[in-house]
């Protein structure tokens, strides 16, 4: 089977290395290195490690639209699947149009909610109960075609995007390779989404990650851990950044103001709300290192009383 596959992060991985062992994978597509980290050096994206540990070879066009090259190159392996996982561009007709079965999309949710950027995040920031993958033919719409296979995953109460992430992506792989033998076979029947369900999971950024403490506890415990591990939540503590890694909604009613620490312990530090209160479990102050509040109270202070908020 002639299979490319397009992909860049590591959420793609584990989908490339079961294609790879159960079709075998003709070429792969993935954004160009990028410079990383203090001395900007040169870094390959995940995906691209992959497929040359397996001699694959790879292609890293800036722009997929209008590359008559690439589109010619990509024709010459005739392929019977294209399959999409996080690949970070848009493809154009002549590309969507060209493998025997069509080209696969694996979107990490229960589409047709949370298209775009960070469905993963959004899921959790809002509070959802439910996750999934979604496998999908892909057309000129961002998300928008119609669905194949679906997984659901339940999102419990203290998993971060991270925790999602990983258990997403392992299981996407399965997913992908039940959706290609389900089509091959002629299995799977495509449904289209119904647009009056779907909702836009948009890019994160580092201003959306500020705590509003007037907000209440479930609001801000889902954002600490929708943004974890990137952009991660914070706030300012006597005018010092403090990211929050992790919390937990505690059972009472409002009795102060909202961001005024209540008290310490070695369970965490618990801050007045919206509505009542959450407990800060593990935090990161500048030129430190991400700790269990009972680990950092045991070298540093703590005031109570103190408001936190804005800097």
């Amino acid at each position: 089977m002639n299979i490319i596959f397009m992909g860049t992060p590591e959420f793609a991985v584990p989908s490339l290395k079961a294609l790879i062992n159960e079709f075998g994978v003709k070429a792969v597509l993935t954004q160009p290195d990028k410079p990383k980290g203090r001395g900007k050096k040169m870094s390959m994206s995940p995906v691209k490690e992959v497929a040359l540990e397996h001699n694959i070879p790879v292609f890293q066009p800036l722009k997929v639209k209008n590359n008559l090259e690439l589109i010619s190159s990509l024709r010459e392996i005739e392929p019977d699947f294209i399959i999409v996982v996080a690949y970070g561009q848009i493809l154009p007709k002549e590309i969507l149009e060209m493998p025997k079965y069509g080209c696969i999309n694996l979107h990490a949710s229960l589409l047709p909610k949370y298209r775009g950027a960070a469905p993963i995040n959004w899921s959790i920031i809002d509070g959802e109960a439910i996750s999934g993958n979604t496998t999908m033919l892909m057309d000129i719409g961002l998300d928008t075609g119609d669905m194949l296979l679906k997984d659901e995953v339940k999102i419990e109460d203290q998993m971060t995007a991270g925790e999602l992430h990983d258990i997403l992506k392992e299981r996407g792989a399965k997913l992908l390779l039940d959706t290609i033998n389900g089509l091959v076979d002629n299995k799977i029947i495509p449904k289209k989404q119904e647009e009056l369900e779907t909702c836009y999971a948009s890019m994160l950024n580092k201003e959306m990650a500020c705590i509003n403490w007037d907000n209440n506890s479930k609001d801000i415990h889902n954002l600490i851990r929708g943004l974890n591990p990137w952009p991660i939540a914070y706030t300012y503590y006597k005018g010092s950044m403090m990211k929050i890694f992790k919390s937990k909604v505690l059972n009472s009613k409002k009795n102060s103001e909202s961001g005024i620490i209540l008290g310490i312990s070695k369970e965490g530090i618990e801050v007045s709300t919206g509505d009542g209160a959450l407990l800060i479990e593990e935090v990161q102050f500048p030129n430190g290192k991400p700790l269990k509040v009972c680990d950092y109270i045991n070298g540093n202070s703590i005031d109570i009383a103190v408001k936190l908020g804005n800097q």
